[in-house]
């Protein structure tokens, strides 16, 4: 007889719908998980904004996302959100919730597993509610540089991403690009200062999360030509934006837990200069995807040789280590894993 395909709640974030519009990287992720699910024949209920699309079955419990949404009060509906999950916990084989931290305080109130993908550390200050449900739920790292020594991991999983909308080129473009949030963390202005040294355009893409930080350091430079600034863009954009660049310029200052935007890149064939940050090293081969850098001088010496690199093969390793099948199959492999250690701790207590 063949086995009933596992039954999952996916609890997705609010801020943005799944898929989201433009920015919204860790709904993007969802989005992908679920439809990968589905297709590998998984019984996926997707909780998510109302306003959402998917081939799984979908639960709404606010109209749209918050960020794009003013009228809405965030914990209100992120409260309301996560309560309509655990409240139908007893429907599904477990939950996945890529919601941080405030689901985790649902979960001994259920019998239902809940896997959660801890897609970075917001604050220290968040820790100890991850301290105290630490073996009670199964963490996911996004990345090995992201995992805590004082928590334990059931896994680490990669993040994939949909290969077919990303077009691979093979000849170098004439701009650099910055693709993320423009925020101190993410080195927007570094990016300028490299174009500036190099004598070679920047265009910066995506949502301004520091408004001061951009008028100080980003706009002063905005002259059309050599430093250009495009917003947030869809996908059709950010596909046309990350292919037709030199390279990625991604010099951050921070321990980035997984750079999506650099594997997006990566699946264009365009190379990436980076520094060697949190994730950065699992993602990107010294000399081979790209070149890890520590300062603006060594990344402008590495523009003057980034085309230099192989665009194919670039785009080859992104078919190997990143795509979403690759990802379900190491999710399914979870949900196993938990599933399995969860019937045995039922055994265990049903003979004590």
């Amino acid at each position: 007889m063949t086995p009933a395909p596992v039954r999952v709640a996916m609890l997705a974030p609010i801020s943005w719908r799944v898929p989201p519009r433009a920015y919204g990287p860790w709904e993007r992720v969802v989005a992908l998980l679920t439809e990968g699910l589905v297709a590998a024949g998984a019984d996926v209920t997707l909780f998510a904004t109302a306003d959402s699309t998917t081939s799984a079955r979908l639960v709404g419990t606010v109209r749209r996302g918050y960020s794009e949404d003013p009228g809405l009060e965030p914990k209100v509906w992120e409260c309301l959100h996560i309560a309509a999950v655990f409240e139908r916990a007893s429907e599904f084989d477990l939950i996945h919730n890529h919601f941080d931290f405030l689901p985790l305080t649902y979960s001994r109130l259920v019998d239902t597993p809940v896997v959660t993908t801890i897609h970075g550390f917001s604050s220290e200050r968040i820790l100890p509610v991850y301290r105290r449900y630490d073996g009670h739920v199964a963490y996911v790292a996004i990345s090995d540089a992201d995992r805590r020594p004082d928590l334990s991991y059931v896994a680490t999983v990669h993040h994939g991403i949909d290969l077919d909308v990303f077009t691979p080129r093979a000849e170098a473009g004439s701009y650099l690009l910055f693709f993320g949030r423009v925020h101190p963390d993410k080195g927007a202005a570094e990016a300028v200062e490299v174009s500036r040294r190099a004598g070679v355009p920047l265009v910066l893409a995506g949502i301004v999360q520091d408004e001061e930080y951009f008028a100080e350091h980003i706009e002063p430079h905005l002259d059309g030509e050599q430093i250009r600034y495009v917003g947030a863009v869809g996908p059709a954009e950010r596909d046309r934006l990350l292919g037709g660049a030199l390279a990625l310029v991604h010099l951050v200052n921070f321990a980035e837990p997984f750079g999506l935007s650099v594997v997006e890149a990566l699946a264009c064939g365009t190379p990436v200069i980076a520094r060697p940050r949190g994730s950065l090293p699992e993602l990107v081969a010294d000399g081979v995807e790209g070149y890890l850098v520590e300062s603006v001088a060594e990344a402008v010496r590495a523009v003057r040789r980034v085309a230099d690199l192989d665009r194919r093969a670039i785009r080859a390793v992104a078919e190997r280590r990143f795509s979403v099948e690759r990802m379900v199959t190491e999710y399914l492999a979870v949900y196993e894993r938990v599933l399995g250690a969860s019937a045995n701790a039922d055994r265990s207590a049903s003979r004590s």
